[in-house]
């Protein structure tokens, strides 16, 4: 039983860090109506600056600049490229945004090369034990965290007037911009807020006990896609809640795995997207998507 408590708490905190990115392809896709498929770039050139920067100017500093650099990279993208397709069809921008991820993510992952640079975070390896159950510092911060920029966001999204411009944007763009909103601003913002959360999920998901930031941290975005898609890619408390079930099942299917050795290794992995597709076969539009009706 403290093993089952253990891998749930696990699940939790680590599927609150895959809520922040699924957050964060929600904010693209409800003011774009576009899949961002460049938000794993966005999380590597976070963790990246952080990582480069702690040793000169110390953790926090250095977690700042990393925020601030992958929101400024991804609002980049925004007005130097996704602006300029303004009107094509959404799959042509989602298809560019995979461009734009493959050139990010070489030029990161050039520098990176074979290193695994650590972040320098202040928790290390100490580990939190209450009884029988062993949790790390580094997972009991990524909750706190990612509670605390979750319940911003969804305040700032209802009340002020940047979210009341996103949702106008999400209900009817061309409406939205008959009545004075400024989509392209919309836009900008969106991006830049992705990016920050991507860049704060890359901490937490390079800290211990992962060894650190390498090339292939970028495709831990990848699980956190299944957790915006099974929530509904429209919906912000789908994110939340689709995050803490692909958190849950990989922490489970992981810390089970040697018990389920008939159904192959690297189950953890398959896991989140075994339960994507059995969710959309009964829900197309995700647990909390709005589903599209059309008068024919």
């Amino acid at each position: 039983m403290s093993t089952l408590a253990e891998l749930l708490l696990n699940g939790v905190a680590l599927g609150s860090v895959y809520a922040l990115i699924a957050l964060g392809f929600v904010v693209v896709f409800r003011a774009t109506e576009v899949v961002n498929f460049a938000h794993a770039s966005l999380l590597l050139a976070g963790g990246y600056v952080t990582a480069v920067l702690h040793d000169d100017i110390g953790f926090w500093p250095a977690l700042l600049a990393g925020v601030a650099g992958a929101a400024a990279v991804g609002a980049a993208v925004e007005f130097l490229v996704m602006r300029r397709y303004r009107g094509s069809d959404h799959s042509v921008l989602a298809i560019v945004t995979i461009g734009v991820d493959i050139l990010l993510t070489t030029e990161l992952t050039r520098r990176i090369g074979t290193d695994v640079l650590a972040l320098g975070d202040p928790w290390g390896d100490a580990v939190l034990t209450l009884g029988p159950l062993s949790l790390a510092h580094t997972r009991v911060a990524a909750f706190t965290a990612a509670a605390l920029l979750i319940t911003a966001f969804l305040l700032a999204f209802r009340y002020t007037s940047w979210g009341v411009a996103m949702r106008a944007a999400a209900e009817s763009a061309e409406t939205a911009a008959l009545m004075g909103v400024r989509l392209g601003r919309v836009s900008l913002g969106a991006w830049a807020v992705a990016g920050g959360l991507a860049a704060v999920a890359a901490l937490f998901l390079t800290v211990f006990p992962t060894p650190g930031l390498e090339r292939a941290t970028s495709l831990a975005a990848l699980k956190a896609f299944p957790a915006a898609i099974l929530g509904g890619l429209d919906s912000t408390t789908g994110a939340l809640v689709g995050g803490l079930l692909v958190g849950v099942t990989e922490s489970l299917a992981t810390g089970y795995q040697g018990d389920l050795t008939f159904l192959g290794r690297g189950l953890g992995d398959l896991a989140p997207y075994l339960v994507m597709t059995a969710v959309l076969l009964v829900r197309p539009a995700g647990l909390f998507g709005t589903k599209e009706l059309a008068r024919v």
